[in-house]
């Protein structure tokens, strides 16, 4: 065990370098230069860096909390294809980086809601995607398979595989993938980077909800890692709801994909939502199927067919009916790829694959009228808080930078403060002018803990009832319990993903 930490803690000088060396080399160089688009470069390397960085820093905090036994789960109610959707956005860059293959079977048996800990069944999921990806080469397959194995008085048992068409795994290396510490590969030429300890903690994480992980390969042969869990069923919310006006008799639905599951797929989820859907399997069908059928409503198009392709077959459809078809183009190809032609040849909108039950549902919707709104990822919304003020408590300079101009496009009015003391004084000479407080935890003089319970302690009716938020490094499951537990509403964690802080400012103000 000994020998194991040490050749570990080797790799891992290795690993936490190797990005920071990126980070700097391309701070250096993007100063130096002039040219906007090196510096774009630069900025995109220091990014992908980062983000490394902080996986194999979040690996070696989650190993030593095992390895003190402080490693808990936090059980909460959650939607299980808007767990998989966040999973996929995670890998999708990659998988589009290495023209994989990727597809997803969502079972429709396994409930809508359950309960358990969303965040560590995310974590075991995008470990193992990730590494499908990372060893499987360019063009490659990957698989994720969710299935119920069985259901009893509302307790589920179930099953994710992820199969891939990668490099395989010896019976040697599979005997040591899930210790502590090892890694198939520690050797200082090894081809693949990474900590090494991801499978070691999905173990744990399985293991604590009751499931079991194995793995399934053959060297050159590709893997497949399978893991079951038991989760709680909870009340099934409306998530797959069409509107009342929309029935069998009064949309017809076509789509067009050379990928016979994906036909699968699409028939099950219309069928289920109890609208007509004809499946076919290329464009040259699809026009006899139009020819002798009429025009459909909506159709599904793939981009990326024999023969006809999607571009074509939907310029097609629009010369034979231009103003009632919706056509939306399915792909897994970026949507600035094929955008100008698509556009060109008639296309409404586009859909990435793997394509979401919820995806299909929105496109119906929008097919009868109902627009959905839809946030373009990464962007801001203009305007969006004008006449909003927020107290921002937080001590260091460049934190509190990064959260002025980030925010500065939606119109919020910032006011900061550099303690916990200051942050209750400005709140009490405010006079329930704020809306909302995003508050460090850990800040001189008094921190947000303490700060928190003094703002909810005053004898001001705004006092109890104004938004708290903790914007903090501390981010284990009891640094969070800290926090609600003084008073505060909601907990985000830095680096902060400026997305979800939009989000929490929608839900609260």
């Amino acid at each position: 065990a000994s020998l194991a930490k040490s050749t570990f803690l080797s790799n891992m000088s290795h690993e936490i370098r190797t990005p920071m060396n990126a980070i700097i080399g391309m701070t250096a160089i993007a100063s130096a230069s002039d040219d906007s688009e090196k510096k774009e470069y630069c900025l995109t390397k220091i990014t992908e860096a980062s983000t490394h960085l902080l996986g194999v820093i979040n690996d070696i905090l989650d190993m030593s909390k095992i390895e003190a036994n402080k490693f808990e789960l936090f059980h909460a109610d959650f939607s299980f294809e808007n767990l998989l959707q966040k999973v996929v956005s995670i890998i999708n860059f990659r998988v589009e980086e290495r023209q994989q293959d990727f597809s997803i079977h969502l079972d429709p048996n396994i409930p809508a809601v359950i309960k358990s800990d969303e965040q560590r069944l995310s974590q075991v999921l995008t470990n193992l995607l990730s590494n499908a990806v990372k060893f499987t080469p360019e063009k490659g397959q990957i698989r994720l398979n969710t299935a119920l194995l069985e259901e009893k008085d509302g307790d589920c048992i179930i099953r994710f595989d992820v199969t891939d068409t990668g490099i395989g795994i010896t019976e040697e290396q599979q005997s040591r993938l899930f210790n502590s510490f090892e890694q198939a590969d520690s050797s200082t030429s090894r081809k693949f980077g990474g900590t090494g300890l991801g499978l070691a903690i999905s173990k744990r994480i399985v293991g604590m909800m009751d499931g079991h992980i194995w793995v399934e390969s053959e060297s050159g042969k590709g893997s497949t890692f399978a893991f079951t869990i038991k989760v709680k069923r909870r009340s099934e919310e409306n998530m797959d709801s069409i509107r009342s006006n929309v029935t069998p008799d009064n949309l017809r639905i076509m789509v067009i994909d050379d990928a016979p599951e994906v036909l699968e797929y699409f028939s099950n989820v219309t069928q289920k939502l109890g609208c007509q859907c004809d499946a076919v399997s290329s464009g040259e069908a699809a026009c006899e199927k139009i020819n002798s059928n009429g025009a459909y409503d909506l159709y599904f198009v793939d981009w990326k067919m024999p023969g006809m392709d999607g571009i074509e077959l939907s310029r097609k459809i629009k010369e034979h009916n231009p103003k009632l078809p919706v056509i939306v183009m399915i792909s897994s190809t970026e949507w600035n790829v094929i955008e100008k032609d698509a556009r060109a040849a008639g296309v409404d909108r586009f859909l990435q694959k793997p394509v979401f039950p919820s995806d299909i549902v929105n496109c119906i919707n929008e097919c009868v009228g109902v627009k959905e709104e839809v946030a373009k990822k990464g962007v801001v919304p203009e305007g969006i808080f004008e006449g909003k003020r927020v107290l921002l408590a937080e001590d260091v300079k460049i934190n509190r930078e990064i959260v002025i101009v980030r925010l500065e496009p939606t119109k919020v009015q910032m006011d900061c403060a550099v303690n916990g003391l200051e942050a209750v004084e400005k709140f009490i000479a405010a006079s329930g002018k704020y809306d909302m407080i995003f508050m460090d935890m850990q800040m001189p003089e008094m921190d947000g803990l303490e700060a928190t319970i003094a703002i909810r302690a005053l004898n001001m009716r705004e006092a109890g009832e104004v938004p708290i938020v903790a914007m903090t490094a501390n981010v284990f499951q009891e640094d969070i319990e800290k926090c609600l537990a003084a008073g505060m509403n909601d907990h985000i964690s830095k680096p902060l993903d400026f997305a979800l802080v939009i989000d929490k400012m929608k839900k609260y103000i």
